[in-house]
């Protein structure tokens, strides 16, 4: 288990390494840079040369992601270039926005589509199957910000009702953070629900296919008994590593809904920090986002040798 989960480690942050690289050159790949932000349509050359001198873009590409980099390791992403916050704070207060919204998502996507996945899977081909494989099929096809604008639409024009516009976190008021999350998290969690339910009918169907299964099937053994002995144990493993590429899609679908429903997260963050060209805070949330999916993923890789301790790794 040790020599496993170091292995595993290591394995991580060389692609955490490799995955910084990668946001700092794609940031830097982005048409324009602050100082033409900043300079707009003057031309002044003197004025050009001192602003890039200033921020350190006339330095090679190399020594600048060093800078970044080393900053970065001792908790020092540095100073919005155009705000001139801290980005450690202005990430920092997105990313405990986003989190909620994701950790809510998940739960929601988890609660919904699970059970049906089960029951799609156990009654497979029956009237209840077919319900639940349109609802799957509606949730996959259709895009998140038409699905936000659509609850947005129905729900106030049947219940007079729409969110909060100034966001509020759960300790300055628990009710107005609830009501200004309920839409997002709706919004993503049905799709993420279907993408759920339709991974684990597949599982689900494909176990029952299995000789084991028909086996104890033909003894006489309970369905209900077949699923949660049998079936739902050798599926865990698949359905972890699924629940984790949902976290992950999560996260990428929050950019979307964030900036549809005025949530200061760091979808906005990002978006923001494009516009601006604010290196830093782009950046900044880039190798937040990066260093979530990687804490993930390694959960997810440590989960399996507790859930099957046969698991090695190759």
């Amino acid at each position: 288990m040790g020599l496993y989960s170091l292995r595993r480690l290591l394995a991580s942050v060389l692609t955490g390494v490799i995955a910084s690289m990668l946001v700092f050159l794609l940031v830097r790949a982005v048409p324009g840079d602050v100082v033409a932000q900043m300079l707009g349509q003057t031309s002044d050359e003197t004025a050009a040369r001192t602003l890039r001198a200033f921020f350190g873009l006339d330095q090679p590409l190399w020594q600048q992601y060093l800078r970044w980099i080393s900053q970065a390791l001792q908790g020092d992403l540095g100073q919005s270039w155009l705000g001139g916050q801290a980005v450690g704070e202005k990430v920092g207060q997105a990313f405990l926005v986003t989190a909620e919204i994701a950790i809510f998502t998940l739960l929601a996507a988890v609660a919904v589509g699970l059970p049906l996945g089960m029951l799609s899977g156990i009654y497979d081909g029956r009237w209840g199957d077919l319900l639940i494989q349109g609802f799957n099929l509606l949730g996959l096809a259709a895009p998140v910000f038409w699905v936000g604008l659509m609850l947005l639409v129905f729900i106030s024009a049947t219940f007079g009702w729409s969110p909060p516009l100034i966001y509020s976190g759960p300790v300055d008021s628990l009710r107005d953070n609830l009501e200004m999350l309920a839409l997002p998290v709706l919004s993503l969690g049905l799709l993420q629900a279907a993408a759920c339910s339709q991974f684990v009918r597949q599982s689900v169907v494909s176990a029952f296919q299995q000789d084991y299964v028909r086996t104890a099937l033909a003894k006489g053994v309970p369905v209900r008994s077949v699923f949660f002995k049998h079936i739902l144990r050798n599926i865990s493993i698949t359905l972890i590593t699924f629940m984790g590429l949902i976290f992950i899609q999560i996260l990428g679908g929050v950019v979307i809904v964030e900036s549809l429903f005025a949530i200061p997260g760091l979808g906005r963050l990002l978006l923001s920090a494009i516009e601006g060209r604010d290196y830093p805070v782009l950046q900044g949330a880039l190798l937040v986002i990066m260093l979530c999916a990687l804490v993930v993923n390694l959960v997810i890789d440590l989960l399996y040798r507790v859930i099957d301790p046969r698991v090695r790794l190759s």
